[in-house]
């Protein structure tokens, strides 16, 4: 199998800023790892989620109020997938691996699957970040065309229209198609995955029934087809878009860079793999307190993606590092100071690539 690599020989801007992150962490002699910051948000919405489930399930209501607190738990479980899950599959919610990997099993709560989530995302997203035929996060043809180098087809003309009301079904297609057609075809796009032991395959099995009694089994059989049904659509719809346009404006932005494999033969990145991951990344709203709560951290994607095992409470002290290394060595560093600026950007660039190309570039 053909592969990609890197320009990895001397390292010299990641070897700089490591350096300097390193003795950031030293001088302050605290971990990289979670800290109070994150274990509160564990504390606030785990909770939340609990209540509101066992609310919507208990309490009678009206039918509007019932969508409303569906959508509320929405926006919960996706902030519990980018603060815990998030942090604790990338191994850096605590210093102990068995609460990452207790923690790490909220993506299975979620509808999701820990093993499939940490090949998909950790490994080849991580590695391979924008590398189109490669990076599964940018795999949506072709009912999205997402970088200049993907096969365009002419529905695309419409996906500024529609491309929103698609994301709003990310969770859907995420636990009940797309980790199924992974798990059988044991390939994350066109990258194989790492063989799963016995353990990990009754995990998956087991997880997905219990999500499925939890989600569909005891809602329909207190509350009945219908109000299950309105229910688990706007639940899933909100947490859908949610989860989406966070992950979009990391990377389908513009100012970012994307690279084609056509897997035809071995490839070498000209950068550094530090470099690559600037490159291809952008951070929004830094400075918006609530958004980098609720996000854990996420709107900081640069800092996430060169130091996915620093936990995501200490991205905005080591931004102010990694912008001063990028200065230093003259790279752009993009960022969009407010998240609509971000959403501006992300719809411009794909009303941008729905247009038909030139012959010369189709």
């Amino acid at each position: 199998m053909h592969k990609v690599t890197f320009n990895n020989k001397s390292k010299t801007f990641f070897n700089t800023l490591k350096s300097s992150v390193d003795q950031y962490f030293a001088s302050q002699q605290i971990k990289k790892t979670g800290n109070w910051k994150l274990y509160s948000k564990t504390v606030i919405l785990a909770p939340s989620a609990i209540l509101i489930y066992s609310i919507l399930l208990f309490l009678p209501m009206p039918a509007a109020l019932a969508i409303l607190l569906c959508c509320l738990l929405g926006f919960v479980l996706a902030s519990i997938g980018f603060n815990v899950m998030h942090d604790a599959c990338h191994g850096s919610y605590s210093s102990k691996s068995w609460v990452n990997n207790l923690m790490a099993l909220s993506s299975n709560l979620l509808g999701g699957n820990t093993y499939i989530w940490k090949f998909k995302h950790n490994i080849v997203h991580h590695t391979y970040t924008n590398i189109d035929g490669v990076d599964d996060d940018i795999a949506l043809s072709p009912l999205m065309r997402q970088c200049s180098t993907q096969k365009w087809f002419p529905p695309h003309r419409y996906q500024h229209i529609y491309g929103f009301l698609l994301y709003a079904f990310t969770s859907l297609a995420w636990f009940f198609v797309m980790d199924f057609t992974k798990y059988f075809n044991q390939k994350v796009h066109n990258t194989p995955m790492t063989k799963m032991d016995v353990k990990e395959h009754v995990i998956f099995w087991v997880s997905k029934a219990l999500y499925a009694v939890f989600f569909v089994v005891f809602p329909i059989l207190w509350l009945g087809w219908m109000p299950w049904l309105f229910g688990f659509i706007a639940l899933n719809l909100t947490l859908g878009i949610t989860l989406a346009v966070v992950f979009q404006l990391a990377h389908v932005v513009e100012h970012t860079e994307f690279v084609h494999y056509d897997h035809q033969e071995d490839m070498t990145i000209e950068n550094e793999w530090a470099i690559h991951q600037i490159k291809t990344t952008a951070n929004f709203a830094p400075r918006n307190k609530f958004i980098s709560w609720f996000v854990g951290g996420l709107n900081y994607q640069v800092e996430h993606h060169l130091f996915p095992r620093i936990s995501h409470v200490h991205y905005p002290a080591i931004n102010r590092i990694v912008k001063q290394t990028c200065r230093q060595f003259n790279i752009t560093y993009n960022e969009f100071p407010t998240m609509q600026q971000a959403i501006a950007s992300h719809y411009r660039m794909i009303r941008e690539l729905g247009k038909k190309p030139s012959p010369s570039l189709a």
